[in-house]
């Protein structure tokens, strides 16, 4: 007996759903490589984007993740103590520092933690035909815009704002 066509609506549930359990995931996965490094999520986070970017300041990097330049002085100073990264003057303007990944260090402790999982993916998607792959990279991307363009509502002035009143107001003995 073949199960009934699902309907759009049922589709569209079906993506949410797979997104927040494939985020989940994600979340757990990653957490696992930190714990493994002996790094906060957050530093092993912060670290990948430092990666993609190249050199990074500090101030770029607290906009990127939406932490406060404080917390990612902390963040910047493990990583450093760590050997992942080093802090160096910017060839442009000296008085900034940017921060550089050591690349030598990552393709020895944290590459091979994700060796195995790289391919699985590349063989999952290799089931996948062009036409297919291109429908999952369009979604990928503008699903990470959406995520991108939601964490900023949520860090807006107003809503912390907002947040911090209500933390204060139920701190209020009565």
């Amino acid at each position: 007996m073949s199960r009934p066509k699902a309907t759009r609506a049922e589709l569209i549930a079906a993506v949410v759903d797979g997104g927040r359990r494939l985020s989940t995931a994600t979340i757990l996965f990653h957490e696992t490589v930190a714990e493994r490094l002996g790094l906060h999520t957050t530093d092993h986070k912060c670290l990948g984007i430092a990666q993609e970017a190249g050199a990074i300041t500090a101030g770029e990097l607290a906009t990127r993740t939406g932490l406060t330049t404080g917390a990612i002085t902390g963040v910047i100073d493990r990583l450093e103590k760590r050997g992942f990264v080093r802090r160096e003057a910017d060839p442009v303007d000296r008085r900034k520092v940017v921060v550089r990944v050591v690349a030598e260090r990552v393709e020895r402790e944290i590459r091979p933690l994700f060796e195995s999982l790289a391919g699985a993916v590349t063989a999952l998607a290799k089931t996948y035909d062009q036409a297919q792959l291109k429908i999952v990279t369009d979604y990928m991307d503008d699903a990470r815009a959406v995520l991108e363009a939601e964490a900023a509502k949520l860090r807006s002035a107003p809503a912390r704002r907002a947040l911090e009143r209500k933390a204060k107001r139920a701190d209020k003995p009565e």
